[in-house]
C-alpha cells in the first residue's frame, strides 16, 4: 500500500519527476504527459460520479477509477516489472459495454455531447480519455508499453460513450446531430 507522509518533497522543483524505479524524467516528457492525461481522465470520471445518485453505476465507475490508478502505476514503471493492467480488466469493460449496449436502440445518427449534466460529463470524460489514449500511444511509439494498457484506454472511451447513451436513454434519449440543420438552406 502507498503511504504518503509528506506531500511536498522539493525533488521536482527542477522540472523532473520520479518514476517507480527511482529514475527521474522531465515533467514535459511523453511519459509524464501520458501520466498527467490519465490523472485528468480519472478526475473527469470523478465529476461524472458526483452527478450520480448512489447505485450500481457510480460504484462501477469508482472501480474504474481504481483501475486508472493501476494504469498510472503501469505508466510510471518503465520496463517489464511492476503493477500492470491485465486482460481481465479490459474484459470487464467489454462485458459492461455489451450489457448496456444490449438495452439500447441502434444508433441512427451521430450524438451531440450534451443532454443532462451526467450525460454531458460522461461525454467530456470520454474525450479526456481519448486524449490520454493519444498520449499513451505517442509514448508507445517511442518505447513499448503494456498492450493491455492501450487496450484499456481504448475500451474505456467506448464504455463512457455507451454509458452516456445508456443514461440518456433513461432520460428521454440521445441528442442527435441533424446534418446541416442550422444552415438555413
Amino acid at each position: 500500500m502507498v503511504k504518503l507522509n509528506k506531500i511536498y518533497t522539493r525533488t521536482g522543483d527542477g522540472g523532473t519527476a520520479g518514476l517507480v524505479d527511482g529514475s527521474r524524467v522531465s515533467k514535459s516528457s511523453l511519459r509524464m504527459t501520458a501520466i498527467g492525461e490519465v490523472d485528468e481522465a480519472n478526475a473527469a470520471i470523478g465529476v461524472v460520479i458526483a452527478t450520480l445518485t448512489p447505485g450500481d453505476l457510480p460504484e462501477h465507475l469508482k472501480g474504474i477509477q481504481n483501475d486508472m490508478f493501476d494504469l498510472g502505476a503501469d505508466l510510471a514503471t518503465p520496463g517489464e516489472v511492476g503493477l500492470r493492467i491485465v486482460a481481465s480488466q479490459v474484459e470487464r469493460l467489454e462485458h459492461a459495454i455489451d450489457a448496456m449496449n444490449d438495452e439500447l436502440e441502434p444508433l441512427q445518427s451521430f450524438i451531440l455531447p450534451g443532454g443532462s449534466d451526467t450525460v454531458a460529463a460522461l461525454h467530456l470524460a470520454r474525450t479526456v480519455v481519448r486524449r490520454a489514449e493519444r498520449a499513451a500511444v505517442a509514448l508507445h511509439e517511442q518505447e513499448p508499453l503494456n498492450p493491455q494498457l492501450l487496450a484499456y484506454l481504448n475500451r474505456l472511451s467506448d464504455l463512457l460513450f455507451v454509458t452516456a447513451r445508456y443514461v440518456a436513454a433513461k432520460e428521454g434519449g440521445d441528442v442527435l446531430w441533424r446534418p446541416g440543420a442550422t444552415r438555413g438552406d
